[in-house]
């Protein structure tokens, strides 16, 4: 597993259980999103993949996600990722050597 998958794991679990707290089948949501099979949200419960920015904005009504909590987790996610690529502790950090 890629050091980013591991990182998007937190995006994935926090997406499934929103789904399942939603009380929906993967087949569910893709029915509601317009795509012909549930492996594209299994994709992104897996964290192989991370849904295109129309369908966050739509998994974000669907599940009732709160925007900020949401916002917040994929910037941290992605924080994290770019912070271990480049060796640093913080963003804006030189790495000590």
């Amino acid at each position: 597993m890629s050091c980013r998958e591991l990182h998007d794991q937190k995006v994935a679990q926090y997406l499934k259980d929103k789904r399942q707290d939603a009380g929906l089948s993967q087949g569910d949501v893709a029915k509601q999103l317009g795509y012909s099979s549930p492996q594209f949200i299994s994709n992104w419960e897996r964290g192989l993949a991370m849904p295109p920015l129309e369908a966050m904005k739509k998994l974000v009504d669907l599940y009732q996600i709160d925007r900020e909590e949401f916002i917040e987790l994929i910037i941290s996610q992605s924080r994290e990722y770019y912070q271990s690529q480049l060796g640093m502790e913080r963003l804006g950090q030189k790495k000590r050597g």
